[in-house]
């Protein structure tokens, strides 16, 4: 198959790009009727979708772009220029944007799209576990900085000698929550342990939550009588995590007990701010979990940082190997991962849930 023919078949595969110019069409029609701006749900929906159409044109283009310099480095080859190294550069680019294409068209609930919240937790284990929970920080900072998303911590309560006793921070990037889905549950690690003067192996827990941070569109009835508000001095690293000063602002949701902190602005006015979106988020997910008849409550299925229940286990001695089991993904560079290459453990999931879901239809 030559270049352009594979161009042609991978926009087919993973995209209609003539339909999305119709779509978009469509929208830039609608965005131009003024009553549009009068309906802030509506119109966050209207701009979000235009977003979502320019980058499958761009993608088009780009897919356009990386044919043709292909195809003009197998011309070279036919001419007998020496091009091989910028062949298999050149190939092995587009190669990667394909399979992120593909994995895009994995996402289809109606919030992958969105941003997204994560809180991770230590299990039972003390320094030991909150270490695993701050390696597990790193790891999703790491992440999102490879697939260019933006991060916001805003709240970090730091462990006594190491680690951290629980951290909940934001990924702002398009399909944020639909990648980070994969994450969510219990996530095992197996060391030689830095803190055990023994030199023992040890096994450490964290879990890790994923919301949606949904938008003025999604409608979250949250009732003054049903919010407790404590306002407390800011701790920790400072700096890289947080500002020390008094303006750091606890929300505690009554009714469900969920409780939501942010000390990352300075101003106490901004904390609540960021404080109530996390909320916000929260209680959306927490109510679809419900109408999805989960067994355990959100909160509920922390607290379950134990042997068996692990979705991934990270093991670094007696041998080296990431696996998920859940989809039997292993990778043998951990170090890898650790760094934040988590897109084969991602990829791997979605396509099981897709199987799964198609299975059941």
């Amino acid at each position: 198959m030559s270049p352009s023919a594979t161009k042609s078949a991978i926009c087919g595969t993973i995209f209609d790009p003539a339909k999305a110019r119709t779509q978009l069409d469509e929208i830039e029609k609608q965005i131009a009727d003024p009553s549009v701006w009068s309906d802030q749900g509506r119109s966050q929906t209207l701009m979000r979708e235009r977003k979502r159409l320019d980058d499958v044109l761009n993608t088009e283009g780009e897919l356009e772009r990386r044919s043709s310099e292909i195809e003009t480095y197998f011309e070279l080859a036919k001419e007998g220029e020496q091009v091989d190294s910028e062949l298999k550069k050149e190939l092995a680019s587009l190669s990667t944007l394909v399979e992120k294409l593909e994995t895009e068209t994995l996402l289809s609930g109606p919030n992958d799209m969105l941003n997204a919240i994560v809180t991770i937790h230590p299990g039972a284990g003390g320094t030991e576990s909150q270490d695993w929970a701050d390696m597990l920080l790193r790891m999703y900072l790491r992440w999102a900085e490879r697939q260019g998303f933006g991060t916001s911590v805003y709240d970090y309560q730091p462990g006594e000698e190491a680690g951290l006793k629980s951290v909940t921070f934001s990924v702002t990037g398009e399909y944020a929550f639909g990648l980070l889905t994969s994450e969510i549950g219990v996530h095992r690690l197996v060391r030689i342990s830095p803190f055990d003067q023994a030199k023992r192996r040890h096994t450490s827990f964290a879990s890790v939550f994923v919301s949606p941070e949904i938008d003025e569109s999604i409608e979250v009835v949250i009732k003054p009588e049903d919010l407790r508000i404590d306002t407390y001095r800011s701790g920790g690293k400072g700096g890289q995590h947080v500002n020390t000063t008094d303006s750091a602002v606890r929300l505690t949701h009554i009714p469900t007990g969920i409780v939501v902190a942010c000390q990352n602005e300075r101003s106490q006015h901004k904390n609540k701010e960021r404080a109530m979106s996390v909320l916000r988020s929260k209680l959306y997910e927490y109510e679809m979990e419900k109408k999805r008849e989960v067994t355990k409550k959100i909160e509920e299925s922390k607290l379950d940082i134990d042997f068996g229940s692990q979705i991934r286990s990270y093991v670094l001695a007696p041998y080296r190997m990431v696996k998920d089991h859940r989809t039997k993904v292993e990778i043998g560079d951990v170090d890898r991962v650790l760094d934040g290459d988590l897109q084969p453990l991602i990829r791997g999931y979605l396509l099981q849930r897709r199987n799964e879901g198609a299975a059941t239809a």
